[in-house]
């Protein structure tokens, strides 16, 4: 009896990697559909990349009510309306003729309903089924579904060449509809207690998770952390404030100017394309890596992943040759796995100080910091490139953003900086 009924976390899970596949990759169509944007219109590269900063900036805004609504109402419902949002969103965009539709659809709607199908509701979904102490493994194979999500990069530049860019979208759109809302209904759960698969014995597993993790039921009821509790503590404002600058800005800066910046240096627009491929695999590498924070630590994660984006952005000094791909595939490969190692390991241990019924919400909280960095990056980019005619100051103020996100890690783990309410009561 124990083992079909423990095993449908993986199930929930494996669904959880999928949905975050499809949901990600729709916003990062971006990348794929931006050269081809600015040319069809003729906008600037930062008007233009300002969609891409209002959908970061909106996702994040509406992230810590993703959470809510995931800690409070039936996951399946919450992420199906996410899946409508996010696909019908994408598939709108093949009607746009202006600057604004583009605003509105792909940097609102998608962003809305990416954010009700992201990580925010999916760990906090996940983590009554695995527990917190595993919290390295759930983020990292949740993440793991954004780096494969790049991946797509090669066949939307196929669509758009083959069919254009706006048929492109209306493909996209209503296959992730298609794809994502029965993926939700039919196999998303909240927690064991929900499915009739799970009688007593999976309660008990469950007590024996929390205590495995030193907390215990009555430990629960007396402090609960809540949004607020947690803003009142060092450590969470530090964590705040790293996120927005090593998940944030560096890392969107990477995503929405990487193909482009390729295309400018003679690259052809599927060679770039598949090279954010390769960026996509080992982002995903770098997310997998993150499991091993549960036994080694966050912050050697962090910082190494943080230490690999800025030493591989320092090829793009040396002037990459059209005719041979070896210095994109190392820049691509080194700064994948530092963006992809780096969040598993900080939210991992975010979830170790604040974990709680409340986590979804102040998981949101976290990633509306996140996202106002990345709302930034890739509109200050094209703007940036729009006045010197090159990506060189960007990326060099993400060296300097990088440097100073490993610094608040280092700082918010230190132990004067530990919360002062602790959920072992002490």
């Amino acid at each position: 009896m124990r083992r079909p009924a423990i095993s449908y976390g993986w199930v929930v899970l494996a669904s959880g990697f999928a949905i975050m596949l499809l949901g990600y990759a729709m916003r990062n169509t971006f990348s794929v559909f931006y050269p081809v944007i600015v040319f069809d219109f003729g906008w600037t590269r930062g008007g233009t990349a300002l969609m891409y900063s209002l959908t970061l900036l909106s996702y994040g805004m509406f992230a810590p009510i993703a959470g809510r609504l995931a800690d409070r109402f039936h996951p399946r419902y919450v992420l199906a309306t996410g899946g409508l949002l996010v696909g019908g969103g994408i598939a709108l965009c093949s009607l746009a003729n202006s600057v604004w539709f583009f605003y509105f659809f792909y940097g609102i709607v998608v962003a809305i309903g990416l954010s009700l199908i992201g990580i925010t509701p999916l760990i906090s979904v996940l983590s009554h089924w695995f527990g917190s102490r595993r919290g390295g493994m759930l983020f990292g194979l949740l993440g793991a579904g954004f780096g494969v999500s790049l991946v797509s990069a090669p066949l939307f530049q196929w669509l758009i060449s083959e069919y254009g860019w706006r048929m492109s979208y209306l493909q996209i759109g209503l296959a992730a509809i298609v794809l994502i809302v029965p993926l939700s209904l039919f196999l998303m759960r909240r927690s064991p207690q929900q499915q009739s698969l799970l009688d007593q014995q999976h309660q008990d597993r469950g007590h024996r998770l929390h205590a495995e993790n030193g907390q215990t039921a009555a430990t629960l009821d007396k402090h609960q952390w809540t949004v607020r509790d947690a803003l009142s503590t060092r450590a969470f404002k530090l964590f705040l404030v790293a996120g927005f600058c090593n998940m944030g800005f560096s890392q969107q800066v990477v995503i929405a100017h990487q193909v482009y910046l390729l295309q400018d240096v003679g690259y052809d627009p599927m060679t770039a394309a598949s090279m954010f491929s390769v960026f996509g695999v080992a982002f995903a590498i770098g997310n997998v890596s993150g499991l091993l924070s549960d036994r080694f630590g966050r912050v050697p994660f962090f910082v190494a992943g943080s230490l690999s984006i800025a030493l591989s952005i320092m090829l793009l000094n040396v002037a990459p040759d059209p005719t041979s791909t070896m210095i994109p595939i190392v820049f691509a490969s080194g700064t994948g796995w530092g963006l992809g190692v780096t969040p598993p390991a900080m939210f991992a241990a975010v979830a170790d100080r604040f974990h709680g019924r409340n986590y979804g919400a102040i998981h949101g909280t976290l990633i509306l910091a996140i996202s106002v960095g990345g709302a930034i990056g890739p509109w200050l980019g094209g703007v940036l490139h729009d006045i010197t005619g090159n990506y060189n100051t960007a990326f060099l103020i993400v060296q300097a953003v990088l440097v100073t996100g490993i610094v608040m890690v280092l700082l918010a783990t230190r132990s004067s900086a530990m919360p002062k309410i602790h959920l072992h009561g002490d």
